[in-house]
């Protein structure tokens, strides 16, 4: 059986270890030289055994050595450098239609998306490869013809990044000055309206919100003229009226190009995908591409943790939705009320009906971006004041904001003691450490981590202080979908479990109506003016949500997942018809 062993670069440091993988190594002390420790630890796939020794002896958690299945052998597609990273087989482009990406993160998806969109070359799991190996790997394949145009430069190809927020580190003009430089399809005007960025044009990149940048990344992206466009999560900071506005936009796209995409938002990806590559492996260490599959049956059977052509079963256990109808909170103490209040800025006013929040609950908050739900939990959180100084609340207040950054030098498991030091208690490793998948990152620097790790840590640092209320401001952002439906049940057991409430804001729909007891919608123009309406039921409040947006949802038959009900279709118009657009039981 053929191994790859990989070790991580931040993680492996030998003069702080001892070297301890070094010490312990059977093939070492038998004369072979399995492993050689320099900057860090260099592990030879040829003469390790496997023994799995230097794993455990490590003590940062750096090495990770895994045997996969002979058909895989000399089927490399790229690896970051000796013991680093590797994926197998590639997606494959399908003209006229829309082709998702599925997987957890670290696996390998965006480093798929750079080598199909030419901005990085396969080294075929080698330190360097030629064109003509490239060839003769793919020869036979749907990628061969697609290949050899990108090397011959005869296809162009658009790319819309991950991490939005680093856009304005590279350019520092005007917004409306960006898409008019890029606009080469001569459809400015049009994909502006879809988008809804008029508001946004005479702003200057630095001055845009999270959900501005993401679509002017997008517009951006469709404005180039390429054959291949491809888009990395799209929907990070939206909220679900604008994530609609966005598949609807790339659908229309695909109709004369052809298109990639990467999503965590699974309503999203069943409502804008014809078919899905699911990709699977072991995050940070190997990542394998499957097939392409039907979008339903796709998305299905990577809920379920098994593909069933692959005959592989990818998770130990099926990811779950609940088959009830949505519930009511069924706690009736009130840990507080809030009295109406308002928030005036000078170009935005918030109006917020009087509310309470109960003893152990979930609140979600939903609404539209730009109406205030930030600055309602900033109001709560006492980093803001409302007008006339009403709000005063008297239980302590843990706050985890929208946009997480790492501003101090501090690897991440110091962090977490300095605000808990039983962090390291087996309680608090089962209920919080191993479901956001901290062990691993404990020993790194928050400088190093990438976004989806930042938010898990800043989760996991707002629910280990000592407060009553803790407020989550868009916890599900970079998450993937194992990660966000994880996070959505270990805010429900801490709030079960500890007797404490919690507050969340978020645009997932699954995330929503996984986590929360009642629901707080906010409305409004945004920008303008928003209302928080008062707490309500989760049909209620879902009900009153959606019907702004005219959507509706239904249940999968086969996984109870939400589905959108396609626009106009039979089963949306018997939903609004009654008034139920959440869910048709």
């Amino acid at each position: 059986m053929p191994r790859i062993a990989v070790v991580d670069k931040y993680r492996c440091q030998p003069k702080k270890c001892g070297q301890e993988c070094l010490k312990y190594c059977p093939k070492v002390r038998t004369g072979d030289e399995t492993i050689v420790v320099k900057e860090k630890a260099i592990i030879s796939e040829n003469l390790c055994v496997g023994c799995g020794i230097c794993v455990k002896k490590c003590p940062r958690k750096a090495i990770s050595i895994v045997g996969l299945p002979e058909r895989l052998e000399g089927k490399e597609v790229h690896r970051y450098g000796v013991n680093g990273f590797i994926l197998y087989n590639l997606p494959v482009p399908k003209k006229g239609y829309v082709v998702g990406i599925l997987g957890p993160n670290g696996i390998g998806k965006t480093t798929a998306l750079k080598i199909l969109s030419g901005q990085l070359k396969p080294n075929l799991g080698k330190e360097k490869a030629e064109w003509d190996e490239i060839f003769e790997r793919f020869s036979g394949s749907e990628l061969l013809d697609y290949l050899k145009m990108l090397s011959n430069k005869k296809i162009r190809t658009s790319l819309k990044p991950q991490y939005v927020e680093d856009l304005p580190k590279f350019y520092s003009g005007k917004a409306l000055d960006l898409l008019k430089r890029v606009d080469e399809r001569g459809v400015f005007d049009e994909v502006v309206e879809k988008l809804n960025l008029k508001v946004s044009l005479q702003k200057n990149l630095k001055d845009l919100s999270g959900g501005e940048l993401q679509r002017l990344a997008i517009a951006a992206c469709i404005l180039k003229d390429a054959d291949f466009y491809f888009f990395d999560e799209v929907t990070s900071y939206l909220d679900i009226s604008q994530r609609i506005s966005v598949a609807n936009a790339v659908r229309e796209l695909a109709k004369e190009r052809t298109v990639m995409i990467v999503e965590h938002d699974l309503a999203i990806l069943d409502m804008l995908a014809d078919f899905v590559h699911i990709v699977y492996g072991e995050p940070g260490v190997y990542g394998i591409f499957t097939n392409a599959k039907g979008v339903r049956v796709g998305v299905n059977q990577y809920l379920k943790g098994y593909l069933t052509e692959e005959n592989v079963r990818i998770r130990d256990k099926p990811i779950e939705f609940e088959i009830f109808n949505p519930r009511d909170s069924e706690s009736e103490k009130i840990l507080f009320e809030y009295p109406s209040f308002r928030k005036t800025f000078e170009d935005f006013k918030l109006e917020v009906e009087s509310g309470d929040v109960k003893l152990g609950e979930v609140l979600g908050v939903v609404g539209p971006n730009a109406t205030g739900k930030s600055t309602f939990v900033k109001i709560l959180a006492k980093v803001l004041e409302d007008d006339e100084k009403k709000v005063s609340l008297k239980v302590k207040i843990s706050y985890k904001p929208q946009y997480v950054k790492a501003d101090v030098e501090m690897d991440v498991g110091s962090l977490l003691r300095k605000l808990n030091p039983l962090v390291d208690s087996s309680f608090y490793r089962t209920e919080l450490i191993k479901p956001l998948g901290l062990e691993k990152i404990m020993d790194m620097n928050l400088t190093d981590l990438s976004g989806g790790e930042l938010q898990r840590v800043a989760i996991a640092a707002c629910l280990l202080r000592d407060a009553d209320l803790y407020l989550l401001d868009e916890p599900s952002a970079h998450l993937d979908v194992e990660q966000r439906i994880e996070t959505a049940r270990l805010i429900r057991r801490f709030a079960l479990n500890s007797g404490k409430s919690v507050l969340v804001v978020d645009h997932d729909i699954y995330f929503i109506d996984m986590v929360s007891d009642r629901l707080l919608v906010f409305e409004g123009k945004p920008g303008v003016y928003g209302i928080a309406r008062k707490p309500r039921g989760m049909r209620e409040g879902m009900n009153m949500f959606l019907a702004k947006l005219s959507i509706t949802f239904r249940r999968d038959e086969e996984t109870k997942r939400p589905r959108v009900n396609k626009l106009d279709s039979k089963l949306d118009r018997e939903q609004k018809a009654v008034g139920e657009y959440y869910y048709w039981f």
